[in-house]
């Protein structure tokens, strides 16, 4: 609808994750190649966890196509919310391998069959589940047995789990430390800066066929998309494909900060900010409430040492010669 209007052969800000639009900033790059080298080294188990829209279902977009370069074969879990055997036959299946009336004991052989004989031929073989902070407890102990699959000098499963920074706290738990221990590595993507948010912005422009991006987002216009994504390439999309229809609908070649400013409000993006900061507030209250409260209970703890003790009309107990001598 607006590309021919900014000079565009392709909508530049998709929200589906397209490999071809990948920006590599040096945080992604390092994952990117983290998770290359874990695969092709045969380390076995590499976790890469990230907040959400940071692109890290697009990095593993990528990684896929790198190993299909490289004839891996990959079974790739994208929705992990299933039993232990459902997780099984999903994967299994997904290698090309038949599930039909297996049972939990059969499925287990035929993979481990499977992985060896790709082993022996010199081929590597890859788990990828994608959204692993939804894996159950049980399926997170069904991908650990399956890390068992191994030789004297490395993994003959390659097994990669992805997912939101929950995925680390669940991995931090106590009845989890066997499958932590087995981590080989661990990078982590983080939302883009204010350098790399324009140049991300800038970047998909020109691979869409855009000769000029700085006219049509101007520096003023990139400060505002950042401070309302937070960096967050997923919200940078919205921000930017949203102002694009609205600056065709407005015949305007350049999209304002104003522009911004009200498709921030449509979608309701400064919500977060507003709870966080009555959240933080409110903390904040608390805690002074705590530290008064403690204040005075030191007070009162003060002036009761300092407070004579007396008897029942008054007289210091202490003006007492005697154990059993009465008060004048």
């Amino acid at each position: 609808m607006y590309k021919r209007f900014y000079g565009l052969q392709r909508n530049p800000f998709e929200i589906t994750p397209d490999p071809s639009f990948l920006f590599t900033t040096k945080k992604h790059n390092e994952a990117l190649a983290a998770l290359y080298y874990g695969v092709r080294r045969h380390k076995g188990f590499v976790v890469m966890t990230g907040e959400v829209g940071t692109g890290k279902t697009l990095l593993v977009r990528c990684l896929l196509q790198l190993l299909n370069q490289s004839k891996v074969a990959y079974a790739y879990v994208f929705n992990p919310r299933l039993s232990p055997v459902e997780f099984l036959q999903y994967i299994v299946g997904d290698f090309g391998l038949p599930v039909a009336g297996k049972s939990k004991s059969e499925l287990l052989l035929q993979l481990g069959t499977f992985v060896i004989s790709r082993y022996q031929k010199g081929l590597t073989t890859v788990l990828v589940v994608d959204e692993a902070h939804h894996v159950s407890a049980e399926v997170l102990e069904e991908i650990r047995l399956l890390t068992n699959l191994e030789t004297t000098k490395e993994k003959l499963l390659q097994i990669l789990l992805v997912g939101q920074p929950e995925l680390d706290d669940i991995l931090d738990s106590v009845h989890l430390r066997q499958l932590k221990q087995r981590i080989a590595i661990r990078p982590r993507l983080d939302p883009l800066d204010l350098t790399e948010t324009q140049a991300y912005v800038y970047r998909r422009l020109q691979k869409a066929g855009s000769t000029d991006p700085a006219t049509i987002f101007p520096m003023e216009t990139i400060l505002e998309i950042h401070a309302h994504s937070r960096g967050i390439p997923r919200l940078i999309n919205t921000i930017c494909e949203t102002a694009l229809i609205q600056g065709y609908a407005n015949q305007t070649r350049a999209v304002t900060p104003a522009m911004v400013e009200e498709i921030a409000i449509d979608f309701r993006l400064n919500i977060m900010h507003v709870a966080s900061s009555r959240e933080n507030s409110l903390q904040d209250e608390s805690s002074e409430v705590r530290q008064a409260a403690r204040t005075l209970l030191d007070l009162y703890s003060q002036l009761r040492r300092a407070e004579p003790v007396t008897d029942d009309i008054g007289m210091p107990i202490s003006t007492r010669t005697s154990k059993n001598e009465p008060y004048i």
